[in-house]
């Protein structure tokens, strides 16, 4: 029986990797961008969220075009944060268990800088990188763009909103040889559309998934009306009522995120914050925890939560609607990740109806009314 990837144009070193791992039907994602990545391998924009399977929609194709007997970079996949890159980096590998030797190597910041480029002394044929420690490495000759032929932009919203747009600008001009730019994002705000122009063909292929999927149709999008002074304490209720399951609770400030924190750790949750002032040890000590479920919730900020992708996380809970509407698709995209059902709870004061009512018309999803 053929495989399913198989007729994609995935070959069978790569398919058996795949039956391994237990990946064995493409999502609608990977069954559109694989056979054009595969077959023309052009410049590509397509519309995708966080665990919908990019990552293979892309380096399935990325890993077939790399030539193994060159040591240099081919292909370079650009991410928002480490935890992304590395979560990459570490599937792109996993991909790889029944094929030539294809080098992979992950640069993110945070890390140790010298020993990324004693690695990168070795053969590498794809970088998964965020955009200002390549550009570091690039300035300590640790590397070259000049052999990259394919370059992924991915969550190229994310990278756009939080300041990379003039590190994105640098890197295309260094990997000016490259064939073809393969761009992901979830949401196409004005900055991607000037970027778009800016660095791919006007006649790229694009991918639209339609707009009635912008957000995970899998999600289940509750709200409930809450005074501003009581949501600490409706919180605390929700969360002691979810026996064995794992959720994250937004908020917009780093001081209202710790401080919620630290009230419902005082009533004996197993919670723990992530924000924008935490040393890099110390938000990898809190990811640790949550991902082997010595914690049951996390408490973060927008910004700081970008890159977690924590599997099983049954809900999301937005203690205030965020200041972008894309951040809404982007918070909940963190639940119900990989065809598992999840839910969106936001709370929201009497007179923010008309905010619920905005988000529900441009991102097609219908909010209902959580009973207590």
């Amino acid at each position: 029986m053929s495989h399913p990837f198989k007729e994609l144009g995935i070959p069978e070193d790569i398919t058996r990797g795949l039956e391994d791992l237990g990946i064995v039907t493409p999502t609608p994602v990977q069954k559109q961008v694989i056979p054009f990545l595969v077959e023309k391998g052009g410049d590509l924009i397509a519309q995708a969220q966080t665990g919908t399977g990019k990552t293979a929609a892309f380096g399935l194709p990325l890993l077939m075009k790399m030539n193994t007997k060159h040591r240099d970079i081919q292909g370079l996949v650009l991410a928002p944060t480490r935890e992304l890159a590395k979560q990459i980096g570490k599937q792109l590998f996993r991909f790889t268990k029944y094929t030539d030797k294809i080098f992979i190597e992950v640069a993110g910041g945070g890390d140790n800088i010298d020993q990324q480029i004693e690695r990168l002394q070795r053969p590498t044929h794809i970088l998964v990188a965020t955009p200002g420690r390549l550009l570091d490495l690039v300035e300590r000759d640790a590397l070259t763009l000049e052999f990259v032929r394919y370059l992924v932009l991915d969550e190229a919203d994310e990278m756009l909103s939080m300041g990379f747009k003039k590190q994105l600008s640098e890197i295309l001009k260094l990997a000016a040889m490259r064939r073809s730019t393969w761009l992901f994002s979830a949401t196409f705000p004005d900055a991607i559309q000037q970027l778009i122009k800016g660095c791919m063909s006007a006649n790229a292929h694009s991918i639209q998934i339609d707009t009635e999927q912008i957000v995970n149709r899998d999600i289940d999008h509750r709200f409930a009306i809450c005074k501003r002074a009581e949501k600490t304490a409706f919180i605390a209720n929700f969360l002691k009522r979810r026996k064995g399951e794992r959720g994250l609770i937004f908020c917009r400030t780093k001081h209202g995120a710790s401080a919620l924190c630290q009230e419902l750790k005082e009533i004996g949750l197993a919670v723990e914050v992530i924000q924008g002032d935490l040393m890099q040890k110390e938000r990898d000590k809190v990811m640790r925890a949550f991902k082997k479920q010595r914690v049951q919730f996390v408490v973060a900020t927008d910004v700081a939560a970008r890159g977690i992708d924590v599997a099983g996380l049954t809900f999301v809970i937005h203690h205030q609607l965020p200041d972008q509407i894309e951040y809404y698709t982007h918070r909940s995209g963190r639940t119900a990740r990989a065809g598992n059902k999840g839910m969106s709870l936001a709370l929201i004061e009497p007179n923010e109806r008309p905010a619920l009512t905005e988000l529900e018309n441009k991102l097609r999803v219908k909010f209902s009314e959580w009973r207590r």
